[in-house]
Formats: structure tokens, sequence, C-alpha cells
């Protein structure tokens, strides 16, 4: 498993913008091929960060969806919405709290 740690700062007035467009796209992003995970969760004291967390069957699943159609339309729409760069990271998962 591939797991995928996202942190995006976004312009205070563009919050329901960018949740809008996430929740328009979360299930065809949950659905592409490969993708075996996806949430969304906000920072509790700088409420204007998201972090996506996603899990991928593989790293080459990931890099089938950043080369879609999907995520050119979704990262279009989501990086104007920006107040600071962007920060990714591929992590492996290594315990599982099942």
């Amino acid at each position: 498993m591939f797991v995928r740690i996202v942190k995006m700062g976004f312009q205070p007035e563009k919050i329901e913008e960018f949740l809008a467009n996430f929740d328009k796209n979360k299930d065809k992003i949950r659905g592409f091929e490969g993708c075996l995970f996806l949430e969304l969760y906000r920072d509790k004291h700088n409420t204007h960060r998201f972090f996506t967390y996603s899990y991928w069957k593989d790293e080459a699943a990931l890099e089938n969806y950043r080369n879609s159609e999907l995520f050119k339309n979704v990262w279009a729409d989501t990086k104007v919405l920006f107040n600071e760069k962007p920060e990714a990271w591929s992590v492996d998962k290594l315990v599982s709290m099942e």
C-alpha cells in the first residue's frame, strides 16, 4: 500500500469553494482505479489548513491518477485557491489500528 498526505492552505474566503469542489469530486477520486481510501481533515487551530490522506494500491496507481484528466481538472480548480504552497509526502503504512 502507498500512502499520500497533502497539506494545503487556502485563502479564508475561498474555503467554501474548495469544500464544494472536494465534495463534488471525492467519490470520483475514491472510485479511481487503485485508490483504496481518501479522507479530508481540517486543522483544528489553523482552520484555513487542510490535509488529504489517500491510500493507493501502489505508487503506479497514484501516478496514473496524477496523470489523469480527473486530477488535472480537480487540481486546476484547487490550486488557484491556495494562500500557501502545498506540501506532499509519500509514506509507507507500517502499523494498522485494526
